[in-house]
């Protein structure tokens, strides 16, 4: 006879709320700065480029540290590390809230940004050990449903933080909300959250530190260009990944090396071994291309083209949010029933409305009106919103389906490092055919042509919707042909 296994934790589900806690928080700071901006210009007198840098620098920094979060966590205990990264965020929010000048604030960002992106894989590896095969999707339904809202509402939250404490406060306040929420996510985690027992042979608490070094070299070297070409850097960032090709070949030795002799690797390359790893993890990359720009080109269209006011832009795109809440869970539970054809079904969805969303952006190119435009556009954004949240959570737990809950950690944070990457291309991508597209209708048009022209926007929101289709249809392709070999035996 075969031992049964264990019963799952009672608290499991308690536990896993205020871990999302933690990770919501993470999120919404991604995305809260992009409304904050001017008044952060304003209130310490950073210039263009110290702007971008509160930005990037977050970025960066919450996309080099999940895999080596997640291997911490597999090996000395997600809830000591979950407490760890916690407490960090909320010491580094409350001093970019407190930053008197530029410099300080950048610095506590990236500070901030590290510990964030520490957060997500505890959160995975977590759903992988405490939850059965079974309620895993309904888990990772409530992941996706933190991810979407979390990236979704942070220009809301933002606009109404701002318009309550004024220009000089508001931002602030962007910020320090973070302290109360970490405080609390700390001290229900030391009560709700287990105690798990971190690996205990040599070679499971050996660190692999020149592991972590080459993949934060290697990672840093790859999203710096995009993430600045997107933003100022001109073509000659790129060459920065030609050193990001060698960091990460150099890792790929190493960490064989390392699995070969089961060393202890960062990055244990038995997980690429797993087929349905490798697709999904592929599969991130590709639709968070498409799926995070949608969200940057429209504040753009919103704020730079229309004249909307921050909260407006933030009003603008809460359907998209409120969708994401609403069919993230939902696609949880049904995602080990149907598989990997409901993720074809959803990025359909999401391919069919992007294109719908562009046409009635063309509709009423010429409308400027703030509740005419939001009312227009708020039922395919909200569509949106459900086929983004569906895509997310699938792709998520049957990526994960098939891997060994020890390597849950390390894992899902190759899974997160692939949305990361795929967000900084999709963004620099998306963003970029927005800007390049105003400004060569303002060229074409000559001198003392109307560079607000509504229109011209409009255009270029159409032109960012398309490339965002190209990605999302390339996702569907993927899908598909996995679809079919399963199919297939």
């Amino acid at each position: 006879m075969t031992a049964s296994a264990p019963a799952p934790d009672p608290r499991r589900w308690r536990a896993l709320s205020v871990m999302l806690m933690g990770q919501f928080a993470a999120l919404l700071d991604v995305s809260v700065t992009n409304v904050a901006l001017p008044s952060i210009g304003r209130s310490t007198g950073a210039g263009a480029s110290e702007l971008q840098w509160i930005v990037t620098g977050y970025v960066l920094a919450f996309a080099l540290v999940p895999v080596i979060g997640g291997r911490l966590g597999d090996q000395r205990g997600r809830r000591r590390i979950f407490t760890i990264a916690v407490l960090g965020f909320v010491i580094a929010s409350a001093a970019v809230g407190l930053a008197p000048n530029a410099g300080l604030l950048i610095a506590a960002r990236v500070v901030q940004g590290l510990f964030g992106g520490m957060m997500g894989p505890q959160v995975s590896g977590f759903i992988q050990n405490a939850f059965p095969a079974w309620e895993r999707g309904r888990a990772f339904g409530r992941l996706g449903l933190t991810v979407g809202a979390g990236t979704a509402l942070g220009p809301v939250i933002a606009g109404l933080l701002i318009a309550a404490g004024g220009p000089e406060i508001g931002w602030r306040l962007v910020f320090f909300i973070n302290v109360p929420v970490g405080i609390a996510a700390v001290l229900l985690a030391r009560r709700w959250v287990p105690a798990d027992e971190p690996s205990s042979t040599a070679s499971g608490r050996r660190v692999d530190v020149l592991g972590a070094m080459l993949l934060g070299a290697g990672v840093l070297c790859l999203l710096f260009p995009i993430v600045e070409t997107g933003q100022s850097g001109g073509p000659l960032t790129l060459l920065l990944l030609l050193p990001a090709a060698g960091f990460l070949f150099a890792l790929v030795r190493h960490e064989a090396r390392l699995t070969k002799a089961d060393a202890g690797p960062l990055l244990d390359l038995r997980l690429f071994r797993v087929r349905s790893f490798v697709t999904g993890v592929v599969f991130a990359v590709v639709f968070f291309c498409s799926n995070t720009g949608i969200p940057l080109v429209l504040a753009l269209y919103y704020q730079n083209g229309l004249g909307f006011t921050a909260l407006q832009s933030g009003l603008g795109v809460t359907a998209y949010a409120i969708g994401s809440v609403v069919g993230a869970p939902v696609a949880g539970r049904f995602v080990s029933r149907v598989g990997r054809p409901l993720l074809v079904g959803a990025v359909a969805v999401f391919t069919s409305v992007t294109i719908v969303l562009g046409l009635l952006v063309q509709v009423g190119a010429e409308a400027t009106d703030p509740a005419g435009v939001i009312l227009r556009l708020c039922v395919p954004l909200f569509v949106l919103g459900i086929a983004g949240g569906a895509i997310v959570t699938p792709n998520q737990t049957l990526t994960l389906a098939d891997v060994d809950p020890r390597r849950g950690g390390v894992a899902g944070g190759v899974v997160q490092t692939a949305q990361r990457v795929g967000s900084s291309i999709g963004q620099t991508v998306l963003g970029t055919a927005f800007v390049l597209a105003v400004a060569g209708a303002a060229g074409s048009a000559g001198a003392g042509s109307p560079a607000k022209d509504p229109a011209t926007f409009a255009d270029a929101l159409t032109l960012a919707l398309a490339v965002s289709v190209v990605f999302s249809g390339s996702a569907i392709l993927l899908s598909a042909i996995e679809v079919r070999r399963h199919r297939n035996g």
